[in-house]
């Protein structure tokens, strides 16, 4: 704890990373951050569609972190919350404090999901092997969590997606305490729509 308040007084408010696979409820988290009090870096550059109606929270330059490797718009983001998937984690500096929201959802649904809107978009997809796609996020949530663990710039807390869709008050309740703030959470579970949890995956046989 000594340490978290130390790195607070050298680089300042915290950044709240919103974070996980694409298609893991990451707008759905950065929406509840929204309806709480949190505010949000975006540009709307990505507009809402039928995949997520209710917008995507994205903002722009978080792309390029791992190509020009700007990092010039952090500073603006202390005490604000910022949508990064797992995959750009990595290239985050360390002269900055996150705190990361990390969302985790079953692997078949994330596919499911993502299939759903490249075939939205027109694109032609693939069917592959779904334990091999299991495989390959697997082993890429543990390299990502392995690289948090081991930096003192991150604190995390996971957040399973379907704990937030059976519970939204509860989960809406651990971000707020995680973040160390008071947030609207009534309005935060308020926000939550069980409709949008279109993509499920078939349950296992007994």
């Amino acid at each position: 704890m000594i340490g978290v308040m130390v790195r607070r007084l050298r680089f300042g408010a915290p950044i709240v990373v919103v974070s996980g696979l694409p298609r893991s409820g990451t707008s759905m988290m950065m929406r509840m951050l929204e309806a709480g009090g949190v505010e949000l870096l975006q540009d709307g550059v990505r507009a809402a569609d039928d995949s997520n109606p209710k917008g995507y929270f994205e903002y722009e330059p978080v792309k390029g972190l791992d190509k020009d490797g700007d990092v010039s718009w952090l500073p603006g983001a202390h005490g604000k919350a910022v949508k990064i998937i797992s995959f750009l984690l990595t290239w985050l500096p360390e002269d900055h404090n996150y705190q990361v929201i990390f969302m985790h959802r079953h692997p078949d649904e994330i596919t499911l999901s993502q299939h759903a809107m490249l075939r939205a978009r027109g694109e032609t997809v693939a069917e592959g092997d779904a334990e091999r796609s299991r495989e390959v996020f697997r082993a890429h949530l543990s390299q990502v969590e392995r690289f948090m663990a081991g930096r003192a710039c991150f604190r995390v807390l996971p957040v399973a997606y379907h704990d937030v869709i059976a519970a939204p008050e509860a989960a809406a309740a651990q971000v707020a305490q995680f973040l160390g703030r008071p947030l609207d959470t009534a309005a935060m579970a308020r926000s939550v729509d069980q409709q949008l949890y279109r993509n499920r995956a078939e349950p296992a046989s007994p």
